[in-house]
């Protein structure tokens, strides 16, 4: 079996409000996709959607993760089963630490925890509380330490450049690259993706396989990350709505 995801015919509500419509596509094993779209088109509802979470209804279609069907499973049989997120705006946790999380999801990997937390920037950070008080590049390297502890199959990260420095966009950039076993000379063949981005500063570091674009909540096109991102910046998102 070559595909880790299927979407099919997905069509989502949040609160009442149709959101994503007709959605189809597919990622193999080890492959990443990167998800272009302007604001409100329904990016963030598509990875929230296909991690479970409640607020996200599913109106019609299936998800299959690994063969398995997941449309009616949450949030937390499919983080068992291997998926995992990187949010734009992740909560802040008070009363658990940083360095108490990542020993609940690595499950007490404390070496490897100080290794990416040095690497990460984040040595001074274990004993805070998660994300009080931290910037906005110290909250999307923590995002990404709790993926490389969390270790899942499949990815999805969501804006990882936004609200972030050039410095921290270097350094989350290579992690990221690392997280999904890009920096190898093969790469990981159970690692897949799905990152949104606006800028496309992430293909600078991110050898992504394909690409796609969400406009008013449909997939409209596919092809190469970086011929999309071109053409998105020479004309505009809603070139793409004309020549679908």
């Amino acid at each position: 079996m070559r595909e880790m995801l299927v979407v099919e015919n997905l069509y989502v509500s949040v609160e009442g409000i149709k959101v994503l419509e007709d959605i189809n596509f597919s990622l193999d094993y080890g492959e990443i996709a990167v998800l272009f779209g302007p604001n409100g088109s329904g990016k963030t509802t598509l990875i929230m959607t296909l991690m479970g979470f409640p607020k996200y209804k599913v109106e019609k279609g299936k998800i299959y993760f690994k063969g398995v069907d997941v449309t009616d499973k949450d949030l937390s049989e499919r983080a068992k089963m291997g998926m995992g997120i990187s949010f734009q705006r992740p909560p802040i946790v008070r009363g658990v630490s940083l360095k108490k999380l990542l020993t609940i999801i690595s499950n007490g990997q404390k070496e490897e925890i100080l290794t990416y937390a040095e690497k990460l920037n984040l040595t001074n950070h274990l004993n805070r509380n998660v994300n009080e008080g931290f910037s906005g590049g110290e909250v999307k390297r923590a995002e990404i330490l709790q993926l490389l502890m969390q270790k899942p199959e499949l990815i999805f990260i969501d804006e990882p450049e936004s609200g972030v420095d050039l410095e921290n966009i270097v350094l989350i950039g290579e992690m990221t690259n690392h997280l999904l076993g890009r920096d190898q000379r093969v790469k990981d063949p159970k690692r897949s993706a799905i990152i949104i981005t606006h800028t496309g500063y992430i293909l600078d570091y991110v050898n992504a396989d394909k690409g796609y674009i969400l406009f008013n909540g449909k997939l409209l096109c596919r092809g190469n990350p970086r011929d999309i991102l071109a053409e998105i910046k020479k004309n505009g998102y809603r070139r793409c709505a004309t020549c679908q």
